[in-house]
């Protein structure tokens, strides 16, 4: 199995529910967020040069995240969704693993020491 990532990155604010109320992540913030999108192939899934995929193509995700998430709140974008780094992750997997089937993970940070991970769950044995 071959894997490639790509990252990307925007700014973005939020502010999460459900927790105390001296909790700092309950208030109004901002981060600046690191995306790694993960594809992955079998060796006869590679394309013709050898890839997994094209980084080029990989391309429409910076304009989308520049176009509809950089400088925004999140809450506004993922109505009805605590916008954690979580969610955040499942919600960019949902947007794109059509236009990419070979997207296996999707990971967000939002500190230089926090990292969330979303990866469907495969088939069951």
């Amino acid at each position: 199995m071959y894997s490639i990532t790509k990252e990307f990155h925007f700014s973005a604010s939020h502010q999460l529910d459900g927790l105390p109320p001296d909790h700092q992540c309950g208030r109004l913030h901002g981060h600046n967020y690191i995306v790694l999108l993960e594809l992955s192939a079998a060796q006869d899934e590679l394309t013709e040069p050898g890839f997994v995929r094209d980084y080029g193509e990989l391309g429409v995700v910076k304009k989308w995240l520049d176009d509809t998430v950089d400088h925004r709140h999140l809450n506004d974008l993922m109505p009805g969704v605590n916008p954690t780094a979580e969610h955040l992750a499942q919600w960019v997997y949902r947007t794109w693993s059509s236009d990419f089937p070979e997207l296996t993970a999707v990971r967000v940070s939002e500190t230089p020491k926090t990292w969330a991970t979303y990866r469907p769950a495969g088939p069951t044995a």
